[in-house]
């Protein structure tokens, strides 16, 4: 008894000395919110995760007492997210792994894409392969197209957008069965159907939806015959007549569309009409002419910039028969006709066989509007040069920047002698907005001392300036340019706005990778990421083995930015951003849910008074009117740049995004859609959408100007 008392003091001694292990309590909920700060942060610096994994703290311990650690949370990581325990986070996280573009996350999206059991998370998966845009990994294009058959018509319709995007010919003809097969949800939709966001308000039928996604596929995959199997019948005519259907077959230009581009071009529906008539001017046969005229001829609709009459009217130039003469010239002289249907019916006259150097054309040159002024110069330049240079002669400078730069633009389709005296002369031009286009037009002449010009225009204050004469000597690789190059991405580091030391890099990219890898390699760490990732493109262009797509990351941020917000990572209201102009004001409501950093960049770009007194400096009918632009002539900004935030939303009629150089270089500058820009989807960001004033963005001229720009937010009263 004794031997055992001994024994249990001896076993409580023990444990009196010895310190208890430490006992580890489960990791803590992360908030919805604090995730979806993690998501928008990667997005943004494009990266997957955290350089460096936080590492949790040794325990803390005492004699005889036992420890409770709390367990780190769990650090930030997307590819983790994949496999959160709710959808909505898997589905944001799928869609964070896309933009950011690194295809190392592409068999972690694989795996949600098989095997998640959400088909809304199915389908962000596949289209988040798609903005990989990688299809030389055949797992990438092979589970996508497993994906065709997935039960669930959004999981299908997304896959074939996503093989679309990468450009996988090979998978057309289960593309086109797989929009074969939901044919019968489009049966009963007119040719107009859901053709905005606000006029059609009921969610599109998912297997509808199904069928848009797969013929836009098919339209991007160049694809004729399995898109005319699913939806022309055996003599070629079409078996519904829903405007997808008429975009997917214009944008292939296949002369065996020739019949269904004719019965659409009769359809109901204006959009539907539009986009036939622009495939007809694609093929360009005279069998449409009778077709065509009457969207021309009719004159409702002249007064705005959008659908069938303004597709005819570049149709019938395309084809160029003298039928269309005097009903374009109808239009050439209606005053009541846009300004922008004026200039188009104008340029289209020219190429029909009309006499451009008749009086017609020559008081046009003095029309009130600078559009109508500067298309006039395009058509008359079509005549003999004798007339053409001696009108010129006999006028006074244009007192619009923008005509100026379309006659140097003109005068580089004119005889080389007769047209560089003028040409010379204008690089003395007061307004630098008009050097580019001179500078361009000397190049294409291959003026004798052109290289010298332009290496000269290296020096020059303007950025624009730089810009366009690093342009043209990467056109004409002169003797003597690398050092000038080099020193002027040097000078350009001083610039806000990247397209200078941008088309340096390319031009200097073109002199091969002796002279232009150590100064491509200084590019990769850029102040902005525009920069760094033309940088990394050249440089995988001269050496494909190159490892710059990781050596640019994170990317810089081009202005501060809270992600843990609430307006950001978890908004209550969609802000409202209103457009005064002379004609009108328009209404926009913002995307914040697919679009929230662009969102923020907009909102804050009007709080400080950005957008006021801007003009629309561009407008191109039926496509885009286009505004944000500081200097007026498209390469203004807020001298940073924001990511994309690529998302599913269509580019349907009044649909807003950001304009772009190339991807990640958006900034202030935005574009309205006059109708559907399918070609657009998944490649420009979408952040919002016309609810008011369509009519008024319908009547629009290039330079209008933005009088007033102001935004509701949800925190004050009434707009």
């Amino acid at each position: 008894m004794r031997r055992v008392l001994l024994a249990l003091s001896l076993a409580a001694l023990a444990a009196g000395c010895a310190s208890a292990p430490p006992v580890v309590s489960a990791p803590p909920s992360v908030p919805f919110e604090t995730k979806m700060a993690w998501i928008l942060r990667f997005e943004d610096a494009r990266i997957l995760r955290d350089p460096f994994a936080p590492v949790a703290p040794p325990p803390m311990t005492g004699a005889g007492k036992t420890t409770f650690v709390p367990a780190p949370p769990p650090p930030p990581d997307l590819i983790r997210l994949l496999t959160d325990s709710e959808a909505r986070i898997r589905r944001r996280a799928a869609l964070a792994v896309g933009r950011v573009g690194l295809t190392e996350a592409a068999p972690n999206l694989i795996a949600v894409l098989r095997a998640d059991s959400d088909p809304e998370v199915r389908q962000m998966a596949a289209f988040a392969l798609g903005l990989l845009g990688d299809k030389t990994q055949p797992p990438i294009t092979d589970a996508l197209r497993q994906a065709l058959a997935d039960a669930s018509p959004l999981v299908s319709g997304r896959a074939a957008e996503a093989l679309g995007l990468v450009g996988d010919a090979a998978s057309a003809p289960d593309i086109g069965r797989m929009v074969a097969a939901n044919l019968g949800a489009v049966a009963a939709l007119t040719p107009d159907d859901h053709v905005d966001n606000v006029d059609n308000r009921t969610p599109l039928d998912p297997a509808a939806a199904a069928f848009r996604l797969g013929v836009y596929a098919l339209a991007r995959l160049n694809a004729y015959d399995p898109l005319a199997s699913a939806v022309l019948s055996p003599d070629g005519q079409p078996r519904v007549q829903w405007w997808p259907v008429a975009y997917a077959l214009q944008r292939l230009e296949d002369r065996r569309a020739l019949p269904a581009l004719l019965a659409l071009a009769k359809s109901d529906g204006l959009y539907t009409r539009a986009f036939a008539a622009r495939g007809l001017g694609a093929i360009k046969d005279r069998s449409a002419v009778p077709v065509l005229l009457p969207l021309v001829t009719a004159t409702p609709g002249l007064g705005e910039v959008r659908g069938a009459p303004v597709e005819a009217i570049r149709a019938l130039g395309q084809i160029g028969d003298p039928r269309a003469a005097q009903p374009l010239l109808a239009i050439v002289r209606n005053p009541a006709a846009n300004p922008m249907v004026r200039a188009e019916a104008i340029v289209a006259a020219s190429n029909v066989g009309v006499d451009t150097t008749q009086d017609l054309f020559v008081d046009l040159l003095g029309d009130r509007s600078p559009v109508v002024r500067a298309a006039a110069l395009q058509a008359f330049a079509k005549g003999d040069d004798d007339t053409f240079m001696t009108v010129l002669s006999g006028l006074d400078p244009d007192p619009s920047w923008s005509v100026r730069a379309q006659l140097a633009a003109t005068l580089a389709t004119k005889d080389r002698d007769r047209a560089l005296p003028r040409l010379t002369q204008m690089l003395k031009d007061p307004d630098t907005r008009v050097i580019p286009a001179v500078l361009t037009a000397l190049t294409k002449l291959k003026a004798p001392d052109v290289a010298r010009t332009l290496i000269q225009a290296l020096g020059t204050d303007d950025f624009v300036v730089r810009t366009y004469a690093a342009n043209n000597i990467a056109e004409l690789k002169p003797d003597g340019a690398v050092e000038p190059l080099i020193a002027a991405f040097k000078r350009a580091q001083g610039d806000g706005p990247y397209s200078a030391r941008a088309a340096a890099l390319a031009a200097l990219a073109g002199y091969g990778a002796t002279v232009a890898v150590p100064t491509l390699q200084s590019a990769l760490a850029d102040k902005d990421w525009a920069v760094r990732v033309r940088a990394a493109e050249l440089l995988k262009t001269l050496d494909p083995a190159s490892d710059a797509a990781h050596a640019i990351r994170p990317a810089p941020s081009g202005r501060a930015v809270r992600y843990d917000t609430p307006s950001l990572v978890n908004p209550a209201v969609s802000p409202h951003v209103f457009f005064e102009t002379d004609k009108g004001t328009v209404e926009i409501e913002l995307d914040v849910l697919d679009a929230p950093l662009t969102c923020d960049n907009f909102v804050a770009l009007v709080g400080n008074g950005f957008f006021e007194g801007l003009a629309i400096h561009r407008l191109v009918p039926d496509f885009v009117a286009q505004g944000g632009d500081s200097r007026g002539d498209s390469e203004g900004g807020p001298d940073y740049t924001i990511r994309d935030e690529l998302n599913q939303e269509a580019y349907l009629r009044g649909t807003v995004g950001m304009a772009l150089d190339w991807r990640d270089t958006a900034g202030s500058q935005f574009f309205i859609t006059y109708g559907p820009q399918p070609q657009l989807d998944a490649r420009y960001t979408v952040f919002g959408r016309v609810i008011s004033g369509m009519d008024v963005v319908d009547k629009l001229t290039q330079g209008d100007v933005m009088r007033h720009v102001r935004v509701w937010d949800g925190t004050g009263g009434a707009p």
